[in-house]
């Protein structure tokens, strides 16, 4: 079997049939195995001749697989490449990753520098504001009263060392004053005689000055005599402008009052002219009204002509209806009469008709009457009945109901009782309840008037870190005023008047401070006075024989 015919049975029964290359080849290998070649019938084929059967018996399109080899070389290529200038310096990437590189090292370092400017920054706003508040507390110091009245004593010793001075000095300006009354006097009179000579000369100098000024004024008088004549003819001509000007305005006056009058003449004749008007349509008017009523009276008389003749038409026409009245009433009083007759007939048939129809009724009564009697009866003993079957219903329910009430008042007592077994466990529960909570009140009031002591404890040792800190503040200052020859005894003073720094009364050496209750928080001032202790007499009971006689209680 040759080579084409193996290929052409695998073919043929291997690949339609879905079989793998695999299996292809086990066939082979089994008929080679199975069915030696011989060689004189074995086909020579070349290596791209077998590779283009074995691609076209695999269905492997040449053309893909060189691209793909082709891409996968030149991506081989690329990243070797890539591998190979990574860590090159002298191009565009690797100048680019230097200087990333180099940045990255700039920026840590800028960063370090920067927390540690950040640093020094905190602590030193963290140094000011412990500057800060130390000055915010030592102002805070100084604005209590009793520093303030510490600096107030230390003024005053102030004000007392700068008197003692000023008496000093004065005391030495007049014992200096004497020995120097006498070469003060020589000294005056030879700046008298200076000031002498030095008035001499400004009185020649003013003399001077004095004529300079007359000559000057006189020609001024010169230049003010001209002013004057000139301002005189500018005077005149504007007088006789005036004058001119005044004529005309008189004349202008004139023609505008002679306009005037004749304006007015023109209006008076208008006037006569609407008067004659006026009359001539006032008589025109009254013939007019004339002639109306003229005519008003001879429609009057046409009209009572008129009512006249409709009246006598209503007078005939009156009659006509009375004539015709009077014949309808002879008319019916015939009628009337032929009815009489016919009545009487009809009368006696209706009375015949009556009686027999009252002795029909008459019998039907008797025997609706018996009926009534009958049902009336049978009624009665329905009712009687009725009444002995509702009597033995409400027997039976007056027994159902006592029934039900014993029934209920057996469960009312029970409910009672288990009410009353209720309130007793809610009592004992609420006694428990109270029981705790007194225990509670009790433990909260102990723990209160604990942390009141401790209150008072530290209040306590506030105060004497106080009272200590004072101390040696008005010790520092004191003896600084004393090296500087200072009163002290003002000061002295007011470092002895007590702690707490209050404006209290002092109890014990306490000087305690009211606040008020607000958010200021700020000290309450002190009015102790006599109107103060007035109002303490009012509001509080000393001695009750005197109150009593001030509210006029006599017994």
């Amino acid at each position: 079997m040759s080579t084409a015919s193996i290929t052409a049975a695998v073919v043929q029964y291997g690949r339609r049939k879905g079989s793998s290359k695999r299996d292809v080849n086990s066939e082979m290998e089994k008929t080679e195995v199975s069915h030696p070649p011989d060689i004189r019938q074995v086909a020579v084929l070349s290596k791209s001749e077998w590779q283009r059967i074995q691609d076209s018996v695999n269905g492997v399109n040449k053309y893909n697989r060189s691209v793909i080899e082709a891409a996968e070389q030149r991506e081989a290529l690329h990243l070797r490449s890539k591998e190979l200038v990574k860590h090159w310096s002298n191009t565009i990437a690797g100048q680019r990753q230097k200087k990333l590189e180099a940045k990255k090292v700039r920026e840590a370092i800028e960063e370090v520098e920067r927390k540690q400017i950040d640093i020094e920054e905190v602590k030193y706003q963290a140094q000011m504001r412990k500057e800060a508040i130390e000055k915010a507390k030592t102002l805070q110091y100084y604005q209590t009263d009793r520093v303030k009245g510490f600096h107030s004593a230390l003024m005053l010793a102030e004000v007392l060392k700068e008197r003692e001075a000023q008496i000093e000095l004065k005391h030495w300006k007049q014992n200096t004053s004497k020995d120097v009354d006498r070469e003060v006097l020589a000294a005056m009179a030879r700046r008298d005689e200076q000031a002498l000579q030095q008035e001499q000369q400004k009185a020649l100098q003013r003399k001077q000055e004095q004529l300079a000024i007359a000559e000057s004024l006189k020609n001024q008088v010169k230049d003010q005599e001209l002013k004057k004549e000139q301002e005189k003819q500018d005077i005149k001509r504007e007088a006789e402008e005036v004058e001119r000007l005044r004529e005309l305005h008189l004349w202008e006056q004139y023609m505008k009052e002679q306009k005037h009058q004749e304006e007015k003449r023109n209006i008076m004749k208008a006037h006569h002219e609407h008067l004659t008007i006026r009359e001539l349509l006032r008589a025109s008017e009254a013939q007019r009204q004339t002639e109306e009523e003229e005519k008003r009276i001879q429609m009057a008389s046409h009209k009572d002509k008129v009512m006249k003749m409709r009246k006598e038409k209503q007078e005939e026409v009156f009659r006509d209806l009375q004539r015709h009245r009077q014949a309808i009433f002879e008319k019916l009083a015939a009628q009337k009469q032929e009815q009489i007759s016919n009545e009487e007939e009809i009368i006696a048939k209706a009375v015949s008709e009556r009686e027999a129809r009252l002795a029909r009724e008459q019998r039907e009564k008797e025997e609706k009457h018996a009926a009534m009697l009958n049902s009336i009866a049978t009624h009665r003993e329905a009712m009687r009945k009725e009444q002995e079957l509702k009597a033995e219903e409400e027997k039976q329910k007056a027994l159902e109901m006592l029934n039900a009430k014993k029934e209920a008042d057996r469960i009312f007592m029970e409910k009672k009782e288990l009410q009353a077994q209720r309130a007793r466990e809610e009592g004992k529960t609420l006694q428990d309840i109270y029981i705790h909570d007194m225990a509670g009140k009790r433990a909260r009031d102990n723990h209160s008037k604990k942390e009141q002591q401790d209150f008072l404890a530290r209040n306590a040792a506030i105060i004497l870190e106080e009272e200590n800190q004072f101390q040696n503040y008005a010790k520092q200052v004191i003896e600084t005023a004393e090296k500087a020859g200072r009163q002290t005894y003002p000061l002295l003073k007011a470092a002895r008047e007590g702690i707490g720094g209050g404006l209290g009364p002092t109890f014990g050496g306490l000087r305690p401070s009211y606040l008020v209750h607000d958010e200021s928080g700020v000290q309450m001032p002190t009015y102790v006075n006599s109107t103060t202790q007035n109002i303490k007499e009012l509001n509080q009971t000393i001695d009750i024989i005197r109150s009593k006689k001030r509210l006029g209680f006599t017994w």
